[in-house]
């Protein structure tokens, strides 16, 4: 394994665990998947360069816009939730009640 190579997997893997571990916030969390989502975007791109073929060179733009869809999706349902419970913490969500 390259130093990129583990540069960008042990950044995935960290975002990854502080999804898993430090879940308090849902702001938190989005940004723990903000974090996977520019590493795998970093490694894709790096990866397309590195291939030199121009029909890979779509997959990294592809995915940076896969990553602002869910970017915004996240933020209006932190409003949201903000709005109506009153925070942005996931213990007090309760899924059933709407």
């Amino acid at each position: 394994m390259t130093p990129v190579q583990f540069t960008f997997s042990s950044a995935f893997i960290l975002g990854l665990t502080g999804l898993v571990f430090h879940r308090t916030h849902l702001l938190s969390a989005l940004l723990c998947l903000e974090g996977m989502m520019l590493s795998l975007y970093v490694a894709f791109s790096i990866w397309s360069l590195s291939m030199g073929s121009s029909s890979s060179s779509a997959l990294p733009l592809f995915l940076l816009a896969i990553s602002a869809c869910e970017a915004s999706a996240g933020l209006a349902l932190l409003v949201a939730t903000a709005r109506t419970h009153g925070t942005d913490r996931l213990q007090s969500l309760n899924l059933l009640q709407c």
